[in-house]
């Protein structure tokens, strides 16, 4: 069963990762899908020939989600190659870790700007498209870090936490309007970038983990598909935590 036939989702930071794997599912159920993607155009163009075998209308746009303008044209753009904007995966995201007494002020601003920032000027973005429509599913990626922080990333976590308190207030807004706003907070997910740890590091971590393992791309991306299928129609302003119980 495809739960996403004929909606139009746009997902940012596609080109790898729980970006790509998110892009890669939506596909499979049914979604025609709008990517964003910073610098790997290479990577972008791939995922677009890969993703267009299910059928659907794919597109890569190359695309700053940290700048007001950039996000504003982006959502220009979709509107005026797909027809519509059914959903919203603010996926960007990235880090600069450090202990706060080493941190510079750039490096703060940064994360603050790209991971969070980038939430507020794509969903200014869409939401007028969404508000017509009166429908929409909004779908902002935070983090476990948000939710319980963590040593050595007081700027991830700022970002990531704001994800959650901007995700609950749009949910106060536009619920009359049938536009909802929920949350994922991934745990431990095994990426390209979480293969550069080193195997003893991961073997750690998912030792800690209750269901000793880490997650895979596919297993936020399912959780996607809920959240912006009709399936979860009645949830909104809510964080999903996606972490095999770390938080448990």
């Amino acid at each position: 069963m495809k739960l996403l036939e004929g909606k139009t989702a746009i997902v940012t930071g596609a080109s790898r990762g729980i970006g790509k794997g998110i892009a890669t599912v939506f596909a499979q159920h049914g979604a025609h899908v709008a990517f964003t993607y910073s610098s790997s155009s290479e990577a972008a163009e791939a995922l677009e020939n890969e993703l267009q075998s299910f059928g659907t209308k794919v597109k890569a746009y190359k695309s700053n989600a940290a700048n007001f303008e950039a996000a504003q044209q982006l959502a220009a753009d979709v509107l005026e190659d797909f027809g519509q904007i059914d959903i919203l995966v603010n996926n960007a995201g990235i880090t600069k870790d450090n202990l706060l007494m080493r941190m510079g002020e750039e490096d703060f601003d940064k994360v603050i700007e790209v991971n969070l920032k980038s939430v507020f000027n794509m969903t200014k973005a869409v939401q007028r498209t969404m508000l017509k429509q009166r429908k929409g599913s909004i779908i902002n990626m935070s983090s476990v870090v948000g939710v319980k922080g963590n040593a050595g990333q007081t700027n991830y976590a700022a970002s990531k936490a704001g994800i959650i308190g901007f995700s609950k207030s749009v949910a106060l807004e536009l619920g009359s309007r049938n536009i909802r706003s929920n949350v994922i907070a991934p745990g431990f997910i095994e990426t390209e970038m979480t293969a550069k740890l080193g195997e003893a590091t991961v073997a750690q971590w998912r030792a800690g983990i209750p269901l000793k393992r880490g997650g895979s791309p596919d297993d936020i991306a399912n959780a996607c598909v809920f959240l912006a299928s009709d399936l979860s129609s009645y949830i909104t302003g809510q964080t999903l935590h996606v972490d095999g119980g770390m938080l448990t």
